[in-house]
């Protein structure tokens, strides 16, 4: 699925979205993980820094958050996100 110009993997079951990047290396650039179902991120147990992108129900940009450190507690989205993008941070 292609969101935001990003090649997506989708996570909508509890596990895929509880799961996440978690484990992971890393995403190749125009990669991305589609987490529906959701307004707000953690970055425990992850091993880089993410650009999360949240999006409305009609797959509006309604915030972006850049450069989220691992083991960061909690990123919420607002009250009118239900679902994020997750990508690989970009190199700045």
């Amino acid at each position: 699925m292609t969101v935001c110009g990003v090649e997506a993997e989708v996570a909508e079951s509890f596990v895929a979205r509880a799961k996440g990047l978690i484990g992971r290396r890393g995403l190749e650039p125009g990669r991305g993980l589609l987490i529906r179902r959701c307004n707000c991120i953690h970055t425990f147990f992850m091993r880089f820094p993410i650009d999360a992108t949240f999006l409305n129900r009609r797959g509006e940009v309604v915030k972006i958050v850049r450069n989220i450190r691992p083991w960061r507690p909690w990123v919420w989205g607002g009250w009118h996100a239900t679902q994020v993008l997750e990508t690989s941070a970009e190199a700045k």
